[in-house]
């Protein structure tokens, strides 16, 4: 535009004088002349305008010239009180989200995560995962270890084990335990058949031992004790089953009542938090927690995948079709803007105008004229047409007085 502008004027003026050389031969020239020399004023002066706002024309210090750099500081100043004037006031922002239904838009990306809000989505996700990954590694690990150590230590490890024992035993879900522990007691006594058999040996006189009678209490012992499994393992009142059930509940009350054994499940819980194994293991929870965090966030499809993207979908429906909860999330959105702005209005306009005055000259220059420098120029066309017509007009004028 520039070019053109200033392509403009230069052809007026090789208009002006060339129509000017030939003005006295042929008359009719003089409105080609007037024309030409009126475009030529009107475009200079609209140049000078322009320029004027920028910078010195041609480098000379005229006063008033190179208004915006001059006068950076105040425009920053302006813009800014502006800003909190006539945007950032609690009021004007209220009434303005009144007409804003953020519940509706939010429950609409919730329902069709996949839509028209992909960059968005994608955009949300990349702050977020950055924000993780900006994160100081080793102290948020230790926070998370700290807080888990100390939510570890203020656990009742025993009362909910007692009640669970009691839940258990009341639905008759032990039988199960019951016969696994049967059966585990059976594999072990089979296994371990040749060291009952060396105790009874080791323990018996020489005068067993020289008839043989230790062989056979070593066979009493291992057959009565098969038979007690066989018999527990069948029969579901066995009365060693019905004594192990009683203190199973006994044991269950205990856990809930007893001082003495409370406190020594409170020393096994606090032996098992000290121990470096349970120290590794949280460690490790907490590396595998934070990359799957950080490999979500990076991946929307991941993170809204899987039943935590069904709640999502559902919670996005319940926004769009529940006008109480859309009233109340919209009262909360207004209420935080409104919140935000009144906190932080004087804040946002002392940014804006520090800013600019931070900017040197020539930067505040360049972003002005690049925003608004197209329409200026327009302005100096205008100029040279405008001029070019009023100088038509006046010869005319001139003309029809004066001859």
């Amino acid at each position: 535009m520039k070019i053109i502008a200033t392509g403009m004027l230069v052809v007026m003026a090789i208009v002006y004088f060339t129509s000017k050389s030939y003005e006295a031969v042929y008359p009719a020239i003089g409105f080609v002349r007037a024309f030409a020399e009126a475009a030529m004023v009107g475009g200079l002066a609209d140049w000078f305008a322009v320029t004027a706002l920028f910078r010195h024309p041609m480098g000379l210090p005229i006063p008033h010239t190179a208004i915006i750099p001059r006068n950076k500081d105040r425009i920053g100043d302006t813009l800014a009180n502006f800003l909190r004037e006539n945007f950032l006031v609690t009021k004007i922002v209220a009434q303005r989200m009144h007409g804003v239904d953020m519940a509706s838009a939010v429950g609409r990306f919730l329902k069709s995560p996949a839509g028209g809000e992909g960059r968005l989505r994608y955009g949300a996700s990349r702050i977020f995962a950055d924000i993780v990954g900006s994160l100081d590694q080793d102290r948020l690990g230790s926070m998370f270890k700290g807080a888990v150590n100390k939510q570890a230590r203020q656990l009742d490890l025993a009362t909910p084990m007692g009640q669970i024992l009691d839940v258990v035993m009341a639905e008759d879900r032990h039988g199960p335990l019951i016969d696994s522990t049967i059966k585990w007691a059976y594999r072990t006594l089979d296994t371990n058949e040749h060291v009952i058999r060396t105790i009874v040996h080791e323990r018996a006189n020489a005068v067993m031992r020289w008839t043989g009678l230790d062989d056979r209490v070593a066979n009493e012992v291992m057959d009565g004790l098969y038979k007690l499994l066989a018999d527990m393992a069948v029969d579901p009142k066995h009365p060693v089953r019905a004594k192990t059930e009683e203190s199973l509940l006994e044991f269950a009350h205990e856990l809930k009542a007893d001082p003495e054994l409370r406190q020594r499940v409170e020393d096994w819980k606090l032996e098992m938090i000290e121990n470096p194994a349970i120290g590794e293991w949280i460690d490790g929870i907490w590396e595998h927690g934070r990359e799957a965090l950080l490999k979500a966030s990076r991946d929307p499809d991941t993170a809204l995948a899987g039943h935590f993207g069904e709640a999502m979908v559902q919670l996005g429906g319940s926004l769009q079709k529940d006008p109480i909860l859309n009233r109340q999330i919209n009262r909360f959105a207004r209420r935080a803007v409104a919140g935000v702005v009144s906190s932080y209005g004087d804040n946002i306009v002392k940014l804006v105008s520090e800013t600019i005055r931070g900017w040197d000259a020539q930067t505040i220059t360049d972003r002005v004229e690049n925003a608004v420098g197209r329409d200026l120029q327009y302005i100096r066309v205008n100029g040279t047409l405008v001029g070019g017509l009023v100088g038509v007009t006046l010869h005319t004028l001139g003309l029809w007085l004066y001859h």
